[in-house]
C-alpha cells in the first residue's frame, strides 16, 4: 500500500505544478504585459483560468495531508527547516486569492483595482518562486537538523543559489503553461499574437532558466549535472523534452488548442519525471549525507494502509467532479461563443 500512497503524492505534485503552474502563470504573463493590453489579456484570463482556479489548490492540500499522515519525519523536517519560505508561499497564495476576487466582484471601480492588480500580480510571482525554492531547498544538501544558530538551521538551507535557481525555473515554467492555455481563448487578434508572442517568450525563458539551475548545482556542488549525465533513462526524459518542446514551438501558429496544451503538459510532465526519477526515492537529502526517503520516512501499519484506502477512494469521487468542473466551464465557453 506504500507505493499506492507514492503514486498519489507524484500525481497530486504533477497535477499541481501544471494545473496551480498555469493559474499562477496567468498573473506572470500579466505582469510582463504592456499596460496598453492588460486589460483585453484579464479578461482573457477569467474565462480561462476559471475551472483551474476553482480546483488548483485540492492537489496541494491531498499532497500536504500525504506527508503529513504517510511521511511524519519528512513533513516535519520541512515545516520546521523551511517555514520561512513556506509562510511566504502561504501569504502569497492567500494574497494572489483574495486579490483575484475583489478586483473581479468589487461593486465599485476606484483606484483600489490598482491595489488588487498589482497584489494579484506580484503574489502570482513570489508564490511559485517560493514553491520552486522549497523544492530546490529539500534537495540541496543544507537541511541541518544539528545546526548551532539559527541561521545554519533556518535561512542557510534555502538562501542559495541553487534554490534560487530552481524558484526563477518554476516561475519560468508557471508563465510558459500560462501563455500556451492562453492560445486560443481570445477572438480578439491583439490578445491572440501578444499571448502567442508571450508563449514563445516564456519557452526561451524555460531553457535558459533551466540551464541556470544546472549552473548554481556546480556552484553550489550540489550532485545534479552529473549524476543525471550517468543515467540513460533521465537523459532520454530531456532529450525527449527537448523535442517536444520544438514540436510546440513550431506549432504555436496553428492555434491547435488540443495539440499544443497535450504538448505542454508533456513537456512539463517529462522534466519533473526525470529529476524525480534521478532524485528517487529520496524526498530530503541532509547536510549530513544522510537522507530521508520514502522507505526510511514511512508510517507503517495501519496508517498508510487507511491513507492509501481514503486516497483510492476519495480519487473516485474527486476526479469525475474535476472532469464535470472542467466540462460545465467548457461548455459554457461555447455557448457564449454561440
Amino acid at each position: 500500500m506504500l507505493y499506492v500512497v507514492i503514486i498519489f503524492l507524484c500525481l497530486a505534485l504533477l497535477l499541481y505544478v501544471i494545473l496551480g503552474g498555469a493559474d499562477f502563470g496567468a498573473g506572470i504573463v500579466e505582469l510582463f504585459t504592456p499596460a496598453s493590453a492588460r486589460e483585453q489579456l484579464r479578461d482573457t484570463t477569467y474565462k480561462t483560468i476559471g475551472p483551474i482556479w476553482e480546483a488548483n489548490h485540492m492537489w496541494l492540500i491531498i499532497a500536504i495531508v500525504i506527508l503529513f499522515v504517510g511521511f511524519p519525519p519528512i513533513y516535519t523536517l520541512l515545516s520546521v527547516h523551511l517555514h520561512i519560505p513556506l509562510a511566504l508561499m502561504l501569504i502569497g497564495i492567500i494574497g494572489r486569492g483574495t486579490a483575484f476576487v475583489f478586483r473581479h466582484y468589487d461593486a465599485y471601480e476606484d483606484e483600489m483595482q490598482k491595489v488588487y492588480n498589482l497584489i494579484f500580480t506580484y503574489s502570482s510571482f513570489i508564490t511559485p518562486f517560493f514553491l520552486g525554492l522549497i523544492f530546490g531547498a529539500a534537495v540541496g544538501g543544507e537541511i541541518d537538523p544539528e545546526a548551532a544558530s539559527f541561521c545554519e538551521g533556518y535561512i542557510q538551507p534555502w538562501f542559495n543559489l541553487f534554490s534560487f535557481s530552481v524558484g526563477l525555473f518554476t516561475i519560468a515554467i508557471c508563465g510558459f503553461l500560462a501563455a500556451i492555455f492562453l492560445i486560443g481563448e481570445s477572438n480578439n487578434p491583439t490578445v491572440r499574437t501578444l499571448v502567442v508572442r508571450k508563449a514563445k517568450q516564456f519557452i526561451i525563458l524555460t531553457v535558459l532558466a533551466g540551464g541556470f539551475v544546472f549552473l548554481a548545482s556546480i556552484v553550489d556542488e550540489v550532485p545534479l549535472l552529473g549524476l543525471l549525465l550517468k543515467e540513460s533513462v533521465t537523459i532520454g526524459m530531456l532529450i525527449l523534452a527537448t523535442l517536444a518542446m520544438i514540436y510546440l514551438w513550431f506549432s504555436l501558429k496553428s492555434g491547435n488548442q488540443i495539440r499544443i496544451r497535450l504538448l505542454s503538459g508533456f513537456v512539463v510532465s517529462t522534466i519533473l519525471l526525470a529529476f524525480g526519477y534521478h532524485y528517487f526515492p529520496e524526498l530530503i537529502i541532509l547536510k549530513s549525507g544522510e537522507n530521508l526517503t520514502f522507505f526510511n520516512s514511512s508510517a507503517t501499519g495501519k496508517p498508510i494502509e487507511t491513507l492509501a484506502w481514503a486516497l483510492l477512494i476519495g480519487s473516485v469521487f474527486i476526479l469525475p467532479s474535476l472532469g464535470y468542473l472542467l466540462y460545465s466551464f467548457q461548455k459554457n465557453k461555447v455557448t457564449e461563443t454561440h
